[in-house]
């Protein structure tokens, strides 16, 4: 009896130290920003820990959210148009939402913009994640006609030029 006991506690420390061990501690976004020339649009493609999203939005929201919640996509949708901006010419740029699909515990949204200009001089904010995370790290990969490059946005650093 004795040494199933120690058994089954030995079981339980190893599985407790298991879950610490693999505890998401990094808090990582990726953003794709493309200009396609002959669309003359921006598409967009957000890329983020689906837990996080949801841990977002359940905490700005005081509310249980999961897949399961009715209006899942579309406070997913707001959250992200309140926390992702494009400026142009000092003019914001209206991005229109394409859809989001949940794989593997990431999550990818689509966007996208009307835009018939070069991507330098546009402005970008990106706060996405970062009042719930404050260590966020979210990286914007983008490709002009003839630029590319990336940016990094953190809690400190939230908004940036392409240049």
């Amino acid at each position: 009896m004795i040494k199933h006991l120690l058994k089954l506690v030995s079981v339980a420390i190893l599985w407790a130290a298991a879950s610490i061990t693999s505890a998401h501690t990094y808090f990582f976004g990726m953003t794709d920003l493309t200009l396609n020339g002959s669309a003359k649009t921006i598409e967009i493609i957000h890329q983020f820990t689906t837990h996080d999203v949801e841990n977002a939005i359940a905490e700005q929201q005081q509310i249980n959210f999961s897949p399961e919640h009715k209006d899942y996509e579309a406070l997913i949708q707001s959250y992200v148009e309140e926390h992702f901006l494009l400026h142009y010419l000092d003019k914001q740029i209206v991005i229109n939402w394409v859809g989001l699909e949940v794989k593997s515990g990431n999550i990818y949204i689509y966007q996208e913009a009307p835009f018939e200009s070069f991507l330098t001089g546009l402005l970008v904010k990106n706060d996405l994640l970062v009042n719930t995370y404050p260590k966020q790290v979210n990286i914007l990969n983008f490709q002009g006609i003839k630029i590319k490059g990336s940016i990094t946005f953190n809690a400190t650093e939230t908004t940036a030029v392409v240049e």
